[in-house]
């Protein structure tokens, strides 16, 4: 039986209700050539970037065949498929690593949906995806996810998302695989969780990125939560190279590795070919930000600022003295320099356009770091002093002022200056522009942010004190926090000494993995924070640990508790 005969019966069968569809692996039919062709669905389902009508639909034909295959899809009002209101069928091949992504249109709004994939009459498994609403919606829940490194632990998080039966849409701020060799960041434990990272190498070609999501797809509690939810993605520096910027990377060397803008376009290629992701432009892969609208109720702007626009980090290192005297004078003169991007201008002058346009009550920025202001003293950010150490010198200064030594002095005088020069904090007069836009267009503006691997609720305020919005940011999926940058320190005490000193701060935890669940309706957008016990064993516990809101219009644009 040749191949289109046997296509042509399969779809009969199936147009006829008369085909029992397993849900897993087996060997399939006949290739072209007449010979048997294994064909799996090994690393399951998933669907992305729902509108009102439409979703991507994604999954990936595991085969030995280095042929074209034709894989078909379906989608459903019913998990048996009775009424399949949408279908088609698409070729893939060794193009595009066998993956499968098809932009299923002609849905209805507000509305849940089953799918799947198949190819030589071997199924894929069932996924769940959902549309988005229109007209005035009571309340979006968003998943949100940051930080998901292989080898570092279980991906219990995901486990644990994917039991909320009430989630309209996941989202993924970056960092979704991690592309260090085996021995890399956070792999101590890889070999014993059997989590060694695949390929062994660092990433650095097609194939090697490939690969590598690939291994990240393999994980059952990955593909679970893809399988039940649909998801809204960017991506970090991770997907690249660690604290990547437009044209290069702190970790990659062009004199062995090859030119960095070779390396970003293989990265992209496989993220492209791997994520469940709809490009605006075709012809321009990189340009990732786009907005998704639920109704009058809540405009997601999702943003790259990683890549596509930014200019290189500022360094530290550069502003410590021959004598070991720090230059806060220089430093803050080069963070306030106005030409510094982050987005670049051309996607700043797209989100203006999209804010402009936008009628809904809630403006939220889907995006990689952090907004909010965190100037923590000198000491602490070049960590010459612990942090308990300092708490000792800071409640000194307060009941015993008398008793300081000029040692103490010195280290209490400095400034305070931002953490991490790769957030917004690196980049002033571009966070600048974007509060502006807000307060300019009157917008209540919810930033969500992802790559510190701690979890955050900041209230955002221009450089004149002005509110205009507020901040959450998500733990990690298993990449580890402050707790391993302090390592002797009390990490409750570390998260309540954070609040004191650092005044935009409601609320951090740095030492737990976990998600949010943001929970938007006209009178708020509320942050609950989720926590799993341990990411070491398949066993853990659950809980929330936080809940704080903010509220819509000028007089509000802050943090309250819930």
């Amino acid at each position: 039986m040749t191949q289109s005969n046997s296509r042509r019966s399969f779809l009969r069968k199936v147009s006829l209700g008369t085909m029992a569809v397993s849900g897993g692996i087996g060997l399939a039919g006949c290739g072209g050539d007449g010979a048997p062709i294994d064909v799996r669905f090994m690393h399951g389902v998933a669907s992305g970037d729902p509108l009102a009508d439409r979703v991507i639909l994604w999954s990936r034909v595991s085969t030995t065949s280095t042929e074209d295959i034709e894989v078909t899809w379906f989608v459903s009002e019913d998990s048996d498929f009775r009424t399949v209101i949408a279908s088609g069928s698409m070729t893939t091949g060794t193009a595009r690593d066998h993956t499968v992504k098809v932009d299923a249109t002609g849905l209805s709004a507000n509305r849940g949906y089953y799918y799947r994939f198949q190819c030589f009459g071997v199924a894929s498994p069932t996924g769940r995806t959902r549309t988005l609403g229109i007209g005035n919606l009571n309340q979006v829940k968003l998943a949100v996810f940051s930080c998901s490194n292989y080898p570092a632990g279980y991906f219990n998080v995901y486990a644990e998302a994917a039991k909320h039966n009430d989630i309209d849409v996941a989202l993924h701020l970056g960092d979704y695989i991690y592309e260090y060799a085996k021995d890399g960041y956070a792999s101590d434990d890889a070999a014993t969780l059997g989590r060694v990272s695949l390929p062994a190498n660092e990433i650095i070609t097609l194939t090697d990125y490939r690969r590598r999501h690939a291994q990240y797809r393999s994980d059952p509690d990955l593909q679970n939560v893809h399988a039940r939810l649909p998801f809204i993605t960017v991506w970090d520096d991770h997907e690249f190279a660690n604290d990547a910027w437009r044209d290069g990377a702190q970790n990659h060397d062009p004199a062995i590795e090859g030119l960095f803008i070779a390396r970003r376009q293989m990265a992209m290629q496989a993220y492209h070919e791997w994520m469940p992701i709809r490009l605006p432009d075709a012809s321009r892969p990189d340009r990732i930000y786009r907005s998704f609208d639920f109704g009058n109720l809540l405009s997601l702007h999702m943003l790259d600022t990683r890549v596509v626009g930014r200019d290189k980090q500022l360094n530290f290192a550069n502003y410590i003295g021959a004598n070991g005297a720090f230059n806060a004078t220089a430093l803050a003169a080069d963070l306030a320099n106005p030409s510094r991007q982050l987005m670049g201008t051309e996607q700043t002058s797209w989100l203006q356009g999209q804010m402009t346009r936008s009628k809904a009550t809630w403006q939220l920025l889907g995006q990689q770091v952090l907004m909010g202001r965190m100037n923590i003293p000198a000491p602490l950010v070049l960590q010459t002093i612990s942090f308990s150490a300092y708490t000792v010198l800071a409640t000194k200064a307060q009941t015993a002022p008398a008793d300081l030594t000029p040692a103490e002095l010195k280290i209490l005088s400095q400034p305070a200056i931002p953490y991490n020069l790769d957030a917004w904090d690196g980049y002033q007069a571009a966070r600048e522009t974007v509060l502006g836009m807000a307060t300019t267009l009157n917008k209540n503006l919810v930033v969500l942010a992802g790559d510190t691997h701690n979890a955050w609720a900041s209230d955002l305020a221009d450089l004149s004190g002005q509110a205009v919005g507020v901040e959450f940011g998500v733990s990690s999926v298993t990449s580890p926090g402050f707790e391993t940058v302090f390592p002797n320190e009390n990490p409750a005490a570390v998260a309540g000494g954070l609040t004191q000193i650092i005044g935009p701060l409601q609320y951090a935890e740095t030492a737990s993995r976990g998600f949010m669940v943001v929970v938007v309706t006209p009178a708020e957008t509320r942050a609950e924070y989720h926590y799993v016990s341990t990411v070491k064993s398949r066993t853990y516990t659950a809980a929330v640990g936080k809940i704080i809101k903010t509220l819509p219009g000028p007089g509000n644009r802050k943090l309250v508790a819930a």
